[in-house]
Order: structure tokens, then sequence, then C-alpha cells
């Protein structure tokens, strides 16, 4: 989740670096947002559209919007991680069993559209988990009711060859502070240890911690500020060509460690890596 003060500005740029962007979408809690999707896998960008429909988070029940508008307040970046899971119900039970969540599950609806101008109906539900050591981020895993009617290869093809998500990169003071948490919210109990920090390996990609030092020297771009807790730094791209993706992201992308990389000064708040299948 990639939030963002100007929802079509960042469109522009994830087009302008050869994806597939969708039209904007608006939700009922006051956000807005606009889908970069792959196979089984998607970024979401977001913005606060309407903020006054925004409502408080009330016990066991995590504001959306509140989130997003939060951490809006402070910085544009990736705000939120979301896992595809194995059922909102029992996500949330295990969450709890774990230690990580107390939160309601959360069903909403929207209608979207189809390449051909078809109005379909989407809708999900969610289920919240919370690490306190990262206040800042959204942590929650997301089942799909119709899922016929979201995914679709029309919206999967991108200019710049990404096929999908290799994996994502959180920052800590404290990398091994982290990996109780994230294995419980992952649902995957082997976890690598290296001195730069963790790595977890899903089904759908790689879940990193690192270091500021450790990601500075990997990505050549400084490290956000974790001193307030944990922060979600970068997110990996898998491109089948890497010249084709030289050529989409021209001069704003950097060539270190056989990968591109756009830093968060140009790509609103986040780091975007692109790396050979």
């Amino acid at each position: 989740m990639h939030a963002v003060h100007d929802l079509d500005a960042a469109g522009e740029l994830y087009r302008g670096f050869g994806f597939t962007v969708g039209a904007r979408n608006r939700h009922p809690w006051g956000t807005h947002n606009r889908i970069v999707q792959f196979a089984g896998v998607f970024i979401e960008l977001l913005g606060v559209g309407e903020p006054a429909l925004i409502a408080p988070p009330r016990p066991r029940s995590f504001s959306f919007g509140a989130c997003a508008r939060d951490f809006l307040a402070r910085h544009e970046g990736l705000a939120m991680l979301v896992l595809e899971g194995k059922g909102a119900a029992a996500d949330a039970e295990a969450f709890g069993a774990a230690g990580i969540g107390d939160f309601e599950v959360f069903d909403f609806a929207r209608e979207g559209r189809r390449p051909d101008g078809a109005v379909v109906n989407v809708a999900f539900s969610l289920a919240f988990a919370h690490d306190p050591l990262a206040p800042e981020i959204g942590f929650f895993t997301c089942q799909q009711h119709y899922p016929q009617n979201f995914w679709n290869p029309a919206f999967q093809q991108h200019q710049n060859t990404a096929v999908g998500v290799a994996g994502v990169v959180f920052v800590a003071e404290n990398p091994a502070d982290h990996h109780v948490f994230l294995k419980a919210f992952a649902g995957v109990s082997d976890l690598q240890s290296s001195s730069a920090g963790i790595t977890l390996v899903t089904p759908r990609g790689e879940i990193q911690v690192m270091d500021p030092s450790a990601y500075a020297q990997h990505f050549g771009v400084a490290a956000p500020d974790a001193a307030a807790g944990m922060r979600l730094a970068a997110v990996r791209f898998a491109v089948r060509d890497q010249a084709a993706a030289q050529a989409a992201l021209g001069m704003q992308a950097v060539a270190r460690m056989d990968r591109l990389i756009v830093g968060a000064d140009v790509a609103h708040g986040a780091t975007l890596v692109f790396e050979g299948v």
C-alpha cells in the first residue's frame, strides 16, 4: 500500500515507469485508490480523497482511512503490507491466538470496471494485525469474494516487463526484534538471519527487514527514519527484461548490484527496485 498526497500524480509516475495503472476508485471511508496489478498481487496507490468520511478508530476496529491519513500527515511512502491469508475469519482467529491482533473482521464492497467499461462488484474481508514496534504501519490479510471480477490479465501487462513483486523491505534499528510478529503474521516458520537483517520467504515473495546501514549499502539510497519504529521502505519488482525496464525508467533509475533502483525522493517516499526474474 503506497500512500501518496497526490493520487493522480503518483499514478502518472507509475505509468511513466512503464506500469499499467487502473482508474481511480473510491472507498466509503474517504480514501481513493489506483491499482497496479500482477497475477495474484497488486500495488495499491492510496490517497485521502474525502477526509470528512474517515471514521476514528474504535476498540477492536481498525480504521483504514485514519491509518492512511495519519501516515500521510508525517510522510508519503509504503504505509501498509497486505498478505493473501487463509480467509479473514481464520486469520483473525490466528492473529488473536498469537497475540498480534484483536480486531473484528472488516467487510466491504465497491464497484469496479472491466476494460470494456462494464461495471462489476468486488468485495473483500480484511483481518488486521498490529506490531507495537511498527506503530505507523498497517498489517492485514485480504480475502476476495469475487476474484473473477478483480483479477484481469489485461491489467497485468506492463511495458517495463514487470511480472510481479519479488519482495518488500522493511528498515528497523534492530531487525531481530520483529521476527516473532512477522512469522506469526505471515504464517511461516522458517526465517533466514544474516548480518544485514532477517528474511522470511512467503509464496508471494520475500519479507526482509534490514538495519539502516545495510539498507543503504544494498540499495544505494538513504534509509527512512526508523527511530519511532519499523518502516516499510522498498518494494522489489521482478522484471523479465532489464533493458526494457531501463528504457521505461530512464534517468530516474540508478543501476546497483544487478538492480535498477528509483529512490524515495523520486517515487513519493517509496524506493522501487527492479530486478531480474
